[in-house]
């Protein structure tokens, strides 16, 4: 069984890196260029995953199945 995507893909990180960079933005510990650069950087991961996505249901919808070659199992 494969993981979600999502787990697969580190999106959990990306999201709670987010969230500890708007705290940390807030309690004045990082300045707004680093947390625009740092969200953009974010924007940039989920456009990857998107694009991973996107690919990844085109491949499985146009997957076609493949017949046996032989029955019988080759040593």
């Amino acid at each position: 069984m494969s993981a979600p995507a999502s787990e697969e893909l580190g999106l959990v990180r990306v999201i709670n890196g987010l969230v500890v960079d708007l705290e940390s933005l807030r309690a004045g510990q990082i300045s707004t260029q680093d947390a625009i650069a740092r969200s953009l950087l974010a924007k940039q991961i989920f456009n990857g995953v998107r694009i991973y996505l996107t690919g990844t249901k085109l491949l499985a919808d146009r997957a076609k199945p493949v017949p046996a070659i032989d029955s019988k199992v080759q040593p």
